[in-house]
């Protein structure tokens, strides 16, 4: 490339020898402030305590607010400043962002810290404090334009300048009848390119989506992401809006539910934080451990059934892990494609049927392909490598081969089946299908394996280990 693109580090590289330049506080401050607020955040992280407590009072509590949102972890950065300052951090922040930055600290601080906050500030935060932390409130916020549909153009054109002093989500404008009730939104280019003789009625668009507040995150979190608007508003079941999500709402909203479905993929009770402790990270992951101990014990005692099997043909063991390991990888690449496609809440019967077909259609294909090089490679192995005559060593191979067929496919199977009966019956299909897809595979694989043997290699056509 003829020009190198700026990375972020460089940004922060530069903010941080800035602040350490020794530059006159108004020069220093005209330097900050042509930087964005997310660069600042991350230099501020690197910098030294003694350097970001000199370096906050220039900033001032409304800079440094809209730089605190920035900041992941922000409890240790509180902890540099006096309380009374934090509060008033806290007061000039977005609402949604003030609350997840609350929810940092302990119980106590947090409830002192809400009580130093101004009027409107604290409304809002126990406003969005009030909701369970599923339900779409808890992550909306307070910082919206809303008129009435009353007002001519002039006045709508005046109320917009009023409380965007205060607002800034501006880009749709909400609005509302006599009553107080949602009527519509207004997007602000067709606000500013209106005649004043124009009716506000023609601007308004009455079929505008919404959200209710009591509304479960991962129940509406679709829907939202389908509208693809800048922001949408948030009702009472009376009507009354109570907030908006805004498009960075939602991106940190789906972020959320991803890491949350990983951590239930990995048969976690929730995700897990950095900084929790060790007691807190053994309870989210112990309860899948402890029914997966006694799903475990099943799978051993199926396999001592075969323990006659490896007692007269010992090699056979050597590939067991192989045929598992297989099998596991399956089953997760099906389950995730599922988990995906289940998303779409207007899946049809049709659809479904044809999703499980597919997959065991691509489970048999890469089973084959996989099977023969496994006869190949695998029967050169035992023939070369553990001198075992060459029809032995292939058949041998062959169990191996013709089990990975079968443990791929049913694998396949089970990872596209077992989602779909979760989502059936209202269970969340993240949560229980990683780790009981694991060990139904495992079960189904051992059996094909040495069932296989048994039969072939004892049976039909008895070899000597």
């Amino acid at each position: 490339m003829a020009k190198e693109i700026l990375r972020e580090n460089q940004y922060v590289e530069e903010l941080i020898a800035i602040i350490r330049s020794g530059l006159p506080e108004k020069e220093l401050l005209d330097r900050i402030s042509d930087y964005h607020d997310n660069d600042i955040a991350e230099a501020i992280t690197q910098i030294k305590p003694e350097e970001r407590k000199r370096l906050y009072p220039i900033l001032g509590v409304e800079r440094v607010a809209d730089i605190f949102s920035y900041i992941e972890d922000a409890e240790v950065y509180f902890n540099e400043l006096p309380i009374e300052k934090v509060a008033r951090v806290v007061s000039e922040m977005e609402p949604d962002d003030a609350v997840d930055l609350l929810a940092e600290l302990d119980e106590k601080k947090r409830q002192k810290i809400v009580t130093m906050l101004d009027r409107d500030a604290m409304d809002d935060v126990k406003l969005i404090l009030s909701y369970d932390e599923d339900e779409i409130g808890s992550c909306m916020t307070t910082n919206y334009i809303v008129i009435h549909n009353t007002l001519t153009i002039r006045q709508a054109m005046r109320e917009l300048v009023v409380q965007a002093g205060e607002n800034d989500n501006i880009q749709t404008i909400y609005v509302v009848d006599d009553k107080d009730a949602f009527y519509g939104a207004i997007d602000l280019k067709n606000l500013i390119i209106a005649r004043e003789y124009e009716n506000l009625e023609d601007l308004v668009s009455r079929s505008y989506p919404y959200v209710l507040d009591h509304e479960q995150i991962s129940d509406c979190i679709e829907q939202i992401k389908d509208y693809a608007e800048d922001s949408i508003p948030v009702l009472r079941d009376d009507g009354h809006i109570v907030g908006i999500i805004t498009a960075q709402d939602i991106v940190e909203v789906v972020d959320d539910e991803m890491g949350e479905d990983y951590a239930k993929l990995a048969g976690l009770t929730a995700e897990e934080d950095l900084n929790e402790t060790t007691i807190d990270s053994m309870k989210k992951r112990l309860p899948w451990l402890i029914i997966l101990l006694f799903l475990g014990m099943g799978v051993s005692s199926v396999v001592g059934a075969f323990e006659t099997v490896v007692a007269i043909i010992p090699i056979v063991m050597c590939f067991q892990s192989l045929i598992l390991d297989m099998a596991g990888n399956v089953g997760t690449q099906s389950l995730a494609v599922t988990i995906r496609v289940l998303m779409d809440e207007n899946l049809s019967t049709k659809q479904k049927v044809t999703l499980v077909i597919k997959e065991m259609r691509v489970g048999l294909l890469n089973g084959l392909f996989l099977g023969i090089m496994a006869l190949l490679f695998i029967g050169l192995y035992v023939y070369f490598f553990k001198h075992y005559a060459l029809g032995t060593a292939f058949m041998v191979s062959g169990c191996v081969g013709v089990s990975l067929v079968g443990a791929m496919v049913v694998s396949s199977l089970v990872g596209t089946l077992i989602p779909i009966f979760f989502k059936k019956i209202h269970v969340d299909p993240a949560v229980a299908s990683g780790p009981l897809i694991t060990t139904i595979n495992d079960l189904v694989a051992i059996v094909v394996y040495y069932g296989l043997v048994w039969i072939v290699l004892i049976e039909l056509f008895p070899i000597a280990g």
